[in-house]
């Protein structure tokens, strides 16, 4: 953690891009550059780490930069037809986006922006000094280059799917004013996405040793290599790497669902890549990375995930805010029966589990505590709401995010067989596969398997962060929000101020 801090120091001495804490130690400015901090395997560890950090703060609670309050979570899953806005609760810019209003003058556009273009500044800066003089062997610059190249792909990746068309950030700039860049083509955009994910592929290891638990894999590349072809709708190269990580890769689905929420099940087969935490203001995992807090407070170790999503007004206990409502709708959309019901969320006639600074809270869900009568209960529930797992005064809880599961893969292997005139057969098999751990039987062969697979990856990944880009990606917004939807919505603004600083060389999207 020292190494990470000193780094950004060095960062910030330099002037680059973006802003520091004043909270840091300034000591080491008369000793530390890019030139004598980039030598060691620790410095770019630290260095990729910083990368990696990047991502954490896609969840972000500060009031030290651009006042985030989990602004991630509104343009990916709070837009949806899965959840509504806490009416009594939320606050102005989550009930607008509930309700499909986006102003390219609104936060959560430039909070991510930022977040997405640091990351990958801090990854092209380990790239740029890989070639310069340092005490790395040959081994250790072929893999901290390919780590360097997933990170990149990812954040790019990660660009595309928002914003549409933003820029490609290949290289470092050094000039401060010189930052702002072009619009990239989706062409320009899949070509390198792919190509990082190659690279990334062909020189990241199978897996890591414990200690390096949660940094990407070559394993974690080929299944986004077949991510991105299926948003590409090239459906060999989907089909090829999609199936090559279904039935050779080291992944598995969960025996119980749950598991993949669990703060003590964290890394497990079925994750493919996922947000690391820290621990109780500690340590204790290698992303674990604070550039946005001061070191009494260290929220960017954690998530505020508990006090978005848990039950909130109506003299809830627990002094949590409860933005975020499961809607009727998702509720219906399961079947009876269906096992993951109870991980999803919480209904009346449920047992609550909530956390504060005395302990765990434990009592019948009240369906007054939330607008819709619904309060999610994934990555909470009882297993969750204990000490190990949330800050002194239960405001922020240490559980990883998982972002790219292998139940997800599966039923991108679906769609890519079913769309690209692949074994329609295999296809049933592997959303059979997911409906079997939920206590289902098999979908009928002879109904549309499209409809099919589409229906059980919204049950399976309800409120995680794929949904909303599945909608725009399949052009199904009109069917689902009806006349409130606008074509425009396919994506978001680019922040205006990015607009304004670029003095015309970024095009806003169209309808902004």
């Amino acid at each position: 953690m020292k190494k990470i801090n000193q780094f950004i120091v060095a960062v910030c001495s330099l002037g680059i891009l973006f802003s520091c804490s004043d909270q840091l130690d300034l000591q080491p400015l008369d000793r530390l550059t890019t030139d004598t901090f980039y030598k060691s395997r620790a410095d770019f560890d630290g260095a990729i780490f910083a990368s990696y950090s990047s991502i954490q703060d896609f969840w972000g609670t500060s009031t030290e930069t651009l006042s985030e309050r989990g602004e991630f979570w509104k343009i990916s899953v709070a837009i949806t037809d899965d959840i509504s806005a806490n009416e009594a609760t939320a606050d102005q810019i989550t009930r607008d986006v509930d309700q499909l209003l986006i102003r390219a003058s609104d936060r959560p556009y430039a909070a991510v922006y930022t977040q997405i273009y640091e990351g990958i500044y801090r990854a092209n800066l380990v790239l740029e000094r890989l070639d310069a003089e340092n005490d790395l062997t040959d081994e250790d610059k072929t893999v901290l280059a390919a780590e360097a190249r997933f990170l990149r792909a990812w954040f790019h990746f990660q660009a595309m799917k928002l914003f549409g068309t933003p820029p490609l950030a290949m290289e470092i700039i050094p000039g401060i004013n010189d930052q702002a860049l072009p619009n990239a083509s989706r062409d320009e955009l899949f070509t390198a996405i792919l190509a990082d994910f190659a690279a990334a592929e062909a020189g990241l290891p199978d897996v890591w040793d414990s200690g390096n638990t949660g940094r990407a894999t070559s394993w974690a590349a080929t299944s986004y290599i077949g991510k991105v072809n299926v948003w590409k709708e090239d459906w060999p190269a989907a089909i090829t790497a999609l199936g090559n990580v279904v039935n050779n890769g080291p992944y598995m689905l969960m025996p119980n669902y749950e598991d993949n929420f669990n703060f003590d099940t964290e890394n497990n087969a079925e994750s493919i890549f996922e947000i690391q935490f820290g621990g109780p203001f500690s340590d204790d995992n290698i992303w674990v990375f604070d550039d946005t807090h001061s070191e009494d407070f260290k929220a960017s170790q954690g998530i505020a995930r508990s006090y978005y999503w848990d039950a909130g007004g109506n003299g809830v206990p627990g002094g949590k805010n409860g933005w975020f409502a499961p809607t009727q709708d998702l509720l219906n959309s399961y079947e009876p029966g269906d096992l993951r019901l109870p991980f999803v969320l919480y209904q009346d006639g449920d047992m609550y589990y909530s956390y504060d600074g005395g302990g765990q809270i434990e009592l019948p869900y009240d369906p007054t505590w939330s607008s819709t009568g619904l309060t999610s209960s994934k990555y909470q529930g009882a297993h969750n709401t204990v000490p190990g797992n949330r800050s002194p005064n239960g405001q922020s809880e240490f559980n990883n995010e998982r972002w790219f599961r292998f139940a997800e893969l599966k039923l991108l292997y679906a769609e890519a067989l079913i769309r690209g005139g692949g074994d329609v057969g295999v296809a049933f098999d592997q959303i059979d596969d997911i409906r079997d751990r939920a206590g289902l039987g098999p979908v009928d062969r002879t109904s549309d398997p499209l409809t099919a697979m589409i229906q059980e990856k919204r049950v399976e990944l309800a409120m995680e962060p794929h949904r909303w880009f599945d909608i725009t990606r399949w052009g199904i917004g009109s069917d689902i929000f009806g006349a409130d939807w606008n074509d425009r919505l396919n994506v978001f603004p680019f922040p205006l101020t990015e607009i304004e600083r670029s003095n015309g060389l970024l095009q806003q999207n169209p309808g902004y």
